[in-house]
C-alpha cells in the first residue's frame, strides 16, 4: 500500500433528474440530492486511491461530515474534488469540496478504512 497524504481526484457531473432530491426521496425538489453529493464524494475518494491499494484490498467508508451549502438545479455542472489529508495505518481521512461555476455547494470530510476485500465480505455475510 503506497497511500500518502496529497493524493487527489475529481469527478464532474451534470445534475440530471436521477441525481435529485425528488428522485432519491430525500426531498421534493429537483436539485442535487445530499445523498447523491455524498455518493459522488465517496466515489472520488475511491478514485484517488484505487491505483495505490494492494491486490485484494479495497476501502470502506466509516465516517462522514458533510455541509451541503447551496442548491444545484437540473443542468448544473458540479465538480467534486477530494484530497487524502491523513493516513493513520489503514485509516484514511479525505477532505472534499464540491462547486459549480458560481460557488461552493458542499464540503466535508470522509474517513475510510483499507480492508482485505475477501475477508471483509466473509465477515459481512455471516
Amino acid at each position: 500500500m503506497t497511500l500518502v497524504p496529497g493524493l487527489r481526484a475529481q469527478l464532474l457531473i451534470m445534475v440530471e433528474m436521477e441525481d435529485t432530491a425528488k428522485k432519491l426521496g430525500s426531498g421534493d425538489v429537483p436539485v442535487l440530492a445530499t445523498p447523491r453529493l455524498l455518493a459522488l464524494a465517496e466515489a472520488a475518494t475511491m478514485r484517488a486511491i484505487e491505483r495505490h491499494l494492494a491486490p485484494g484490498e479495497t476501502s470502506v467508508g466509516t465516517r462522514v461530515e458533510l455541509e451541503h451549502t447551496a442548491a444545484s438545479p437540473l443542468g448544473t455542472h458540479v465538480q467534486v474534488g477530494v484530497e487524502l489529508t491523513e493516513v493513520d495505518g489503514r485509516r484514511l481521512v479525505f477532505a472534499f469540496e464540491a462547486h459549480d461555476r458560481r460557488t461552493v455547494v458542499g464540503k466535508g470530510t470522509i474517513e475510510r478504512v483499507v480492508v482485505d476485500r475477501a475477508g471483509f465480505m466473509a465477515r459481512a455475510t455471516r
